[in-house]
This record gives structure tokens, C-alpha cells and sequence, in this order.
């Protein structure tokens, strides 16, 4: 147990959360760490909701709380300029959609008293289902099928890992590391932490660290977003000359699959065979995963068909994204630089 109580800053990125800002705050104003040790700034994209008041009546009455507007209206954006106003020696990134722990500040500093070689920190998301497309879609994002070994959403690790949601990181990591890429979309979070390994610090997962996460209740929203994540990620290996985890390429392989196996079919009937019963195989495993996640038919049927909604939209944008940043070579379509958040 750390005895010296660090300054500590919470930097979260919103736009058009009125639904959940609030929640949010609340949590971080009940958690279980001097008030005079916490600063948190909450970097508002230019809301047309009543975000900003909200955020302001909070700033009212509690003298840590910030209100900071993000005029660029970018997540990476909104993350450093939080960053930037802090020099407090913890600092953890935080979602408008999420709620933390009485004990998070507390239990981060303790995973971070591990070994002085760990820069960062996260733990376990709790998803909160608000209707039943919520649940199947969070169901579907827990589960290894799903999203492969993201441990902060499965919960199936304690220990070291390549990435966590939510990361409370050293001030020494962003002095030697710098900060977020400004030019991405997504997985800025994703490509800050493959540069804090590169750096030599290690990112640790404890199960006690424990935030709850309002899942968002859209198929077309998952599609665009997670259609992002593949095309960013192109982006991101094109920086840094390389892939930066093997299992962002499965989807991949799942989409050429399904585009080059129905083209060799129609040109060589034979391979049908061979075609669909790979398809039959996905659908087998996809619907025992989904059926061991829910009692329903309906919700196994629809948990199904999200799991082909994460795979195929992540390996068609990850597939746009190779033809658009290394075969044409060209930077990033426009429609891609605005978050389907």
C-alpha cells in the first residue's frame, strides 16, 4: 500500500454526453482520495447539447473539477490539452460513457507500486446494458471470439499486457514518450501505448481496478466505429513499419476469405465446397459463443450477429485503409477524420 497520496488528474474527452456526464463526475467526486490531491479536466468538444452546463455546474461546486473546450473536436485532441494543463504525478485518461470505482485511484497506484518499470495501469470493465441490443453488443465485445485477448473487456488475465481501456499513466511516460497522436481518429490510445512499450515501461492489468462502461445501443454505430479502428490501424502500422499486435489481422483474414473464396468459387466451382464449409465452421463457433453467453435464442441469434458485425467491419476498414495509405499512399479520406462516436 502507497502511503504518500500523489497528485492525481483525470483528463476525459466528451461531446454531446448530457445522458452521462454526470454519472461520470459523480463517480470521480465519491471516490475514496483527498480532493486536494485530485484535478480533473474535462475537455468538452464544442457541445450542441447541455453538456457544457452541466460540466459547469459541477465546476461550481467542486473546486477541482475544469471545464476546458476542445475547438478541434478530436478525442487525441481533447486527451492533450488535459494532459498539457496538469503536472500532477498520476494521470489517468477517462470516457464520458464510464464510471469508476471508489477505490480507482487508490488501487492504480498500487498496481503501479508492482515495479518501477510500469508506466501504466488499468483494469476491468464492467458493461452496463441499458436494452437488449446494449447487452448483446457488450456481451459480444466480452467475449474472446469477439475481441480475441483484449483482456481489459474478457477479464480472463492479471499481469502484464500489451494495452488497457482507461490507462492511468506516470508523468515520467509522457516526458520521455510525449503525448497522443494528434492525426488519429482511433486507436490513439492503442498507438500511445505501443510507443510506451517500444520506450521500455510496461503496462500492467489488476483485476481490482474496476470502472463501469454504458454500452453504446446502435449496430450501424459499431459498424462505423469499429470499421474506424481497422482503417486507423492501418495508419498507425504505417508509422510505426510494423504490425503492432497479431490479432488485429485476423479480421483481415476473414474478409479476404469471404472476398477471394466467392471469386475463386464462381471461377472454380469445386472450391465452393471447400468455401462454405469455412463459412459453416465461423457461423458453428460464432452461435456456440453466443449461446454460452446468453439463455435466449433471440439474444444468441443477435450476439451472433455481432460478432460478423466486429469481424467484417474491422477487416473491410483495415482492407480500405491498406489500399488508401499503402497502395495509393495517400493520407486519410476526410469522412474517416470525423469520429462515429
Amino acid at each position: 500500500m502507497i502511503d504518500q497520496k500523489p497528485k492525481v488528474a483525470i483528463v476525459i474527452p466528451c461531446r454531446n454526453e448530457e445522458t452521462y456526464i454526470r454519472r461520470c463526475l459523480d463517480s470521480i467526486v465519491s471516490v475514496n482520495y483527498p480532493k486536494d490531491r485530485l484535478e480533473v479536466w474535462v475537455c468538452d468538444g464544442m457541445s450542441k447539447d447541455g453538456t457544457p452546463a452541466i460540466i459547469k455546474e459541477y465546476e461550481e461546486k467542486h473546486s477541482f473539477i475544469h471545464l476546458l473546450v476542445n475547438e478541434k473536436k478530436s478525442t487525441p485532441f481533447a486527451l492533450n490539452l488535459g494532459l498539457k494543463k496538469s503536472d500532477a504525478e498520476l494521470k489517468i485518461i477517462l470516457g464520458a460513457h464510464a464510471e469508476i470505482d471508489q477505490e480507482y485511484i487508490i488501487e492504480n497506484l498500487n498496481a503501479l507500486s508492482v515495479s518501477k518499470e510500469i508506466g501504466c495501469t488499468g483494469g476491468i470493465i464492467e458493461n452496463v446494458y441499458e436494452d437488449q441490443i446494449s447487452e448483446v453488443i457488450g456481451n459480444a465485445m466480452s467475449s474472446r471470439f469477439g475481441v480475441g485477448n483484449a483482456h481489459f473487456r474478457t477479464s480472463t488475465k492479471e499481469g502484464y499486457v500489451d494495452t488497457v481501456a482507461f490507462g492511468a499513466y506516470r508523468k515520467e511516460v509522457f516526458e520521455r514518450v510525449g503525448y497522443f497522436d494528434e492525426e488519429l481518429v482511433r486507436n490513439q490510445d492503442d498507438e500511445f501505448n505501443y510507443r510506451l512499450l517500444k520506450a521500455g515501461f510496461s503496462i500492467y492489468l489488476s483485476k481490482k481496478i474496476r470502472s463501469k462502461y454504458y454500452v453504446r445501443a446502435s449496430f450501424s454505430k459499431l459498424y462505423r466505429q469499429y470499421f474506424q479502428y481497422g482503417y486507423w490501424k492501418v495508419f498507425v502500422n504505417k508509422k510505426h513499419g510494423s504490425i503492432t499486435t497479431a490479432r488485429q489481422v485476423v479480421p483481415l483474414l476473414f474478409v479476404l476469405y469471404l472476398f477471394l473464396g466467392l471469386g475463386l468459387s464462381i471461377i472454380f466451382p469445386p472450391i465452393g465446397v471447400l468455401y462454405l464449409l469455412g463459412i459453416l465452421v465461423y457461423l458453428i463457433l460464432a452461435l456456440l459463443s453466443a449461446f454460452r453467453l446468453q439463455s435466449s435464442f433471440t439474444k444468441g441469434i443477435k450476439t451472433a450477429w455481432v460478432f460478423f458485425l466486429l469481424h467484417y467491419s474491422y477487416g473491410l476498414g483495415y482492407l480500405q485503409g491498406i489500399f488508401q495509405f499503402i497502395v495509393l499512399g495517400k493520407g486519410p479520406q476526410s469522412k474517416q477524420t470525423i469520429s462515429s462516436r
